[in-house]
């Protein structure tokens, strides 16, 4: 325990360090000490760790909301990526940076929101938080969690990370290995539910959002929508467009900072490319949706905002997901929900349902420029095989689906 709270502070130290170079870091100190927590008699808590786990968890939160009226929301996120983007949702009473896990600040923080119940989605085990929330008898559920053999709890070293799994009332997971390994650790309050992500897309894959000026950019051509990119992923996707004069191109980076953004607009030829926040804002840019009453010369938008990605694919007809060459691939479930292919790069292995989509020959590894190259060329020229990888993609999102009708069977009836 001694470790683990000097764990804590050294953490919290490393951040204030960056914090005087790092606007992200920066966002995590000061968003902790500018706020103040009112106080709730009863709450349903929902713990993020960020934006990811948000709309991951959000069908939870939204079936909470709809048959719980009554009852006040307190959410709270771990990262500013998350916290400043949904910090004003109307799923919730109140929003919130978690404070440090100290005893202290755990102990405040749960008498101030006095939970009824608490959700954490996928993971972050925080063991004062939970050891807090086990003292008062108040149940905290696990959704979409998933745990592998590498990780520290089934490590000679992790008996305290394997005590505060003990804190948990119930684990919803996301497959049957979860479930067989926290077995070897003598829990066996589980339920093998699937992934509430699925839920998530699909839902919006039904319903999708328009974006202003993506069709007029379509101009009802095909489109190769590259998401969540990195440098990485970026340096081999701009040899696309020479390659593919009928497409369209659009990018989404990951971090949307000046130089980021200008660095990913100096790959392309300088009249070919145009960031989204001047052309959704720029009558000069607005051209009709006919294809013979266009100058095409503009074929590469840059999405220079956060939050708008999930409903872009809707426009798209390819799309390569990005940070498979740095620290893993993001959400390939956005895309795959609206039957579009999904390229990533060759570090995905952590993700069930990539791992799954390349069984299925729905999903697609490259390493290089010439795979890429390869596997595009194969989708743009042969209408059958991308017909049929459209469909194996779309149907398996929907086959995935229902992870939130089940949880909710389980934990709704437990709520005063």
């Amino acid at each position: 325990m001694f470790l683990y709270n000097i764990g804590i502070k050294l953490y919290y130290f490393a951040i204030w360090l960056a914090s005087f170079f790092n606007a992200k870091a920066s966002l995590w100190i000061s968003g902790r000490k500018k706020q103040r927590f009112a106080s709730f008699n009863g709450s349903i808590w929902f713990h993020f760790a960020s934006l990811g786990e948000f709309e991951q968890g959000r069908p939870i939160l939204e079936a909470m909301r709809e048959r719980h009226p009554g009852k006040k929301i307190v959410v709270t996120f771990f990262s500013p990526s998350g916290y400043e983007i949904r910090k004003n949702t109307p799923l919730a009473d109140a929003v919130y940076y978690l404070p440090l896990d100290t005893a202290k600040n755990a102990r405040h923080f749960i008498d101030t929101i006095a939970p009824e119940i608490a959700v954490f989605t996928k993971y972050e085990y925080w063991y004062h938080y939970f050891s807090e929330l086990h003292k008062k008898g108040v149940s905290l559920y696990i959704i979409s969690g998933i745990f592998r053999p590498k990780q520290v709890f089934f490590k000679w070293y992790g008996g305290i990370n394997r005590k505060i799994l003990t804190f948990v009332s119930h684990f919803f997971l996301q497959d049957e290995q979860s479930r067989q390994l926290l077995h070897t650790l003598g829990l066996t309050n589980t339920t093998v539910s699937g992934d509430t992500r699925f839920d998530r897309v699909w839902a919006n894959a039904q319903q999708p959002k328009q974006v202003p000026g993506i069709a007029q950019f379509k101009n009802l051509q095909k489109v190769f929508i590259a998401g969540s990119t990195w440098p990485e992923d970026e340096k081999l996707l701009a040899t696309l467009p020479a390659l593919y004069p009928d497409w369209k191109f659009i990018f989404a980076p990951h971090e949307i900072n000046e130089e980021k953004i200008n660095n990913l607009i100096n790959l392309f030829p300088a009249n070919s490319v145009v960031r989204y926040s001047k052309w959704a804002g720029n009558s000069k840019f607005k051209i009709q949706n006919s294809k013979d009453q266009t100058d095409n010369s503009l074929r590469v938008l840059i999405i220079d905002n956060i939050g708008m990605l999930s409903s872009l694919y809707a426009y798209g007809d390819i799309a390569h997901i990005g940070g498979g060459f740095g620290v893993g691939i993001h959400n390939t479930l956005e895309a795959a929900a609206f039957g579009l292919p999904v390229i990533f790069g060759p570090n995905y292995l952590k993700f069930n349902e990539a791992r799954e989509l390349i069984t299925l020959k729905a999903g697609f590894c490259i390493s290089n420029e010439a795979q890429l190259k390869g596997i595009t060329d194969s989708l743009i020229t042969d209408e059958a095989f991308y017909s049929t990888t459209s469909k194996k993609i779309r149907d398996y999102v929907q086959e995935h689906t229902g992870a939130t009708q089940l949880i909710m069977k389980h934990i709704s009836p437990l709520i005063p």
